[in-house]
């Protein structure tokens, strides 16, 4: 309780969140020294015999009311409240006091002229910006991530994610998300321990076994040169064992477009080739590449498309 006091039922019914309100000593606790560490808090001490505090008291409240809440002004009648006034030693009215996190930092006595409060309020303002610890937002960082995720810039999108999960450990898109950028990196080694260590919360969403199926392609991913295979496919441009072969090598390249289009032409020629392979080699391209993916979606639509005609 403020300074000892033992203070009577408060006379003021303000909101806690106006921005604009009077305070007495049974008010004084909750509404400035509590409040103050939401926002910072101007006292106004000021009494009804006052000539200046008619002239500042305006001004404050115009001021004050700009902000929208981001500050707010407590008014004290002094002689409504002798002892707040004592409190604060205040010797002349009007009289300002700014409080930020329960302490007071600064005042004046006087009036003063608006542009002088202005400068006042916004210095207040932009020193608590300054200070203030900056609120991390997942949902937009996760969108970041995606984004880049859209656009195959793995290394950026797996920065992003190992940032959230520095924040929040068990997010699991971003659990996922590195993982699927560690893969496409060729980072097998790193996208594997992983998916070892990975918690119970990340193994059951829905999206953990298409990292696990993203892996096992990359990791059974043959050696070869796509130049070389282009040359093949322009020599047997029917050869479905060269044309699946090719497509394996420009998913390992991350080439999706070019991996798609191969498959599909494998299913133009014989959709029933090795008991429908081609199909199930896109269907787990597709997994791997998970479901926000614009080429995986794409995809999709191609082979419902061409299977359905």
């Amino acid at each position: 309780m403020l300074i000892g006091l033992n203070p009577p039922k408060s006379k003021t019914s303000a909101p806690q969140d106006a921005a604009i309100f009077d305070v007495d000593v049974a008010s004084f606790e909750k509404m400035v020294i509590a409040g103050s560490a939401q926002r910072p808090i101007l006292i106004e001490f000021w009494a009804p015999w006052c000539g200046p505090c008619k002239q500042l008291m305006p001004i404050l409240e115009k001021v004050i009311a700009a902000q929208n809440g981001k500050i707010a002004l407590a008014k004290v009648n002094i002689d409504e409240n002798p002892e707040l006034a004592q409190a604060f030693r205040v010797q002349s009215v009007p009289m300002v006091v700014v409080m930020v996190g329960g302490q007071p930092v600064t005042a004046f006595a006087g009036a003063r002229p608006a542009q002088e409060i202005e400068a006042l309020v916004a210095q207040l303002l932009a020193h608590v910006q300054k200070n203030q610890p900056q609120v991390f937002d997942s949902a937009a960082a996760l969108k970041e991530a995606r984004d880049h995720m859209a656009q195959s810039r793995y290394a950026e999108a797996g920065e992003i994610y190992a940032y959230i999960l520095q924040q929040e450990p068990e997010q699991a898109e971003a659990a996922i998300g590195l993982i699927r950028s560690k893969v496409f990196m060729k980072k097998l080694d790193e996208a594997a321990a992983l998916i070892t260590n990975a918690n119970d919360v990340i193994r059951k969403d829905k999206q953990f076994t298409s990292v696990v199926t993203a892996l096992n392609l990359m990791q059974q991913t043959p050696q070869g040169d796509r130049a070389v295979s282009l040359q093949k496919m322009a020599a047997a441009p029917q050869d479905c064992d060269v044309l699946f072969y090719h497509a394996v090598l420009c998913f390992a390249g991350n080439l999706k477009k070019e991996a798609v289009e191969t498959l599909l032409m494998i299913l133009r020629i014989n959709r029933n080739w090795e008991d429908g392979k081609a199909r199930a080699q896109l269907l787990k391209y597709i997994e791997a590449w998970g479901p926000t993916d614009p080429v995986g979606m794409q995809a999709r639509r191609g082979l419902s498309a061409l299977l359905f005609s």
